[in-house]
């Protein structure tokens, strides 16, 4: 069931609604430096040996933290079996792409807090709300709140107590919370002390992208951030396969009835610490379920056609040049991917390799992160 088109309008319902009535411990010790070294070595004689590859001979090591994901071709969008694919995953079309670096896991709590802590950066969730911007995403003569409503604030998930007929009525399980954001991701009450190995949440678009100036790299494409989870598996429906009875060994993924009971059969309830579920063919964790991931990427309804019209390999495409949404034809959204610990088959079933939503830049929630990536001419310089 397609749910995404609708999830910027949930924002700006919750808005009016509202408006309206560390760094993580590592262990120094002479072995780990010895294996870690070892480690860097064999990897980079791997991406010098994919380099050689009709690019050019060179040994570049590594960033740290990142893994090479050699280029290929791949069939791009949901595949002919996957009874669960909605719409905009369609129609598949075949893309090329040139190797590149990626983050192993999600940016974390830690990896973010030394950005602030370097740059005094403040998110969007953090920032005082400015009604003359806000008004331009609201229906013309939308009245001015209170300003005791007009306070910043984030998404955040809560449970309902009975079961939900309608599950296209998302505003029964999100909140808008005064106070919540990437440091208090639950609410102002709540806080990440402990959750240092935990993805960032609350990020909005512009966050990322100033994080991801900071540490000189840059956000995937769709086309990237797809080709990097399927791991090299042809026409499988997530990154460890077909079988979806292995879901609670790979993802972290909502296990019962949504958005009532969570089985916590996967190991969790809500989020998960980086690098708690195996890994995919490429050495990537957290693919699948977690948190949702930002991509570069406008979503646009009509981008998958339009590829596969111009009945051609597609080289590294950025997406499309434009927004639009069928169902909501002001909005302005980013592709997000990967899905979260809220996916349920019961009504997305987002961990699956081909799973996209819209969402809106500005908008951050508890169930949304990023990771980054960089290309080869950028590590040179």
């Amino acid at each position: 069931m397609e749910f995404s088109p609708y999830l910027r309008t949930l924002v700006l319902k919750c808005k009016q609604f509202f408006l309206l009535i560390f760094l993580p411990f590592f262990l120094f010790n002479c072995l780990a430096k010895g294996k870690k070294e070892s480690e860097n070595d064999q990897n980079t004689s791997e991406v010098s040996g994919h380099l050689d590859n009709g690019l050019r001979k060179t040994s570049l090591k590594i960033p740290d933290g990142m893994i090479w994901v050699p280029g290929g071709e791949f069939v791009q969008g949901a595949t002919p079996s996957d009874q669960m694919a909605m719409n905009h995953e369609r129609p598949s079309h075949r893309v090329s792409i040139d190797g590149f670096f990626i983050d192993v896991h999600e940016v974390t709590n830690a990896k973010f807090s030394k950005f602030v802590e370097e740059t005094g950066y403040i998110t969007v969730a953090e920032r005082e709300i400015d009604w003359e911007e806000m008004k331009k995403q609201l229906p013309q003569g939308t009245p001015k709140p209170h300003d005791s409503i007009l306070q910043p604030g984030s998404l955040v998930f809560k449970k309902t107590k009975s079961t939900v007929p309608n599950l296209f009525d998302y505003s029964q399980w999100w909140e808008w919370k005064i106070g919540a954001n990437w440091r208090h991701p639950s609410g102002p009450q709540s806080n990440i002390k402990g959750k240092e190995n935990h993805p960032v949440v609350h990020i909005a678009y512009e966050d990322a992208m100033a994080y991801c100036e900071w540490v000189g790299r840059r956000l995937p494409t769709e086309a990237e951030w797809e080709y990097a989870a399927r791991g090299g598996k042809k026409d499988a429906l997530y990154f460890w396969g077909n079988d979806d009875g292995l879901l609670g060994k790979y993802a972290n993924t909502w296990e019962g009835e949504f958005p009532v009971k969570n089985t916590k059969e996967d190991g969790f309830e809500r989020l998960a610490p980086v690098m708690s579920y195996p890994k995919n063919d490429f050495g990537l964790y957290d693919m699948a379920g977690n948190v949702w991931e930002w991509t570069n990427d406008w979503y646009n309804t009509n981008y998958y056609k339009d590829l596969l019209n111009k009945n051609k390999v597609a080289k590294n495409p950025k997406g499309a040049s434009k927004a639009f949404n069928s169902s909501n034809p002001y909005a302005k959204e980013k592709v997000i991917k990967g899905g979260s610990f809220l996916c349920s088959a019961s009504y997305c079933a987002s961990y699956r390799i081909s799973a996209r939503m819209a969402t809106s830049p500005d908008s951050g929630m508890e169930h949304l992160g990023f990771r980054t990536v960089m290309s080869l001419p950028s590590l040179e310089e």
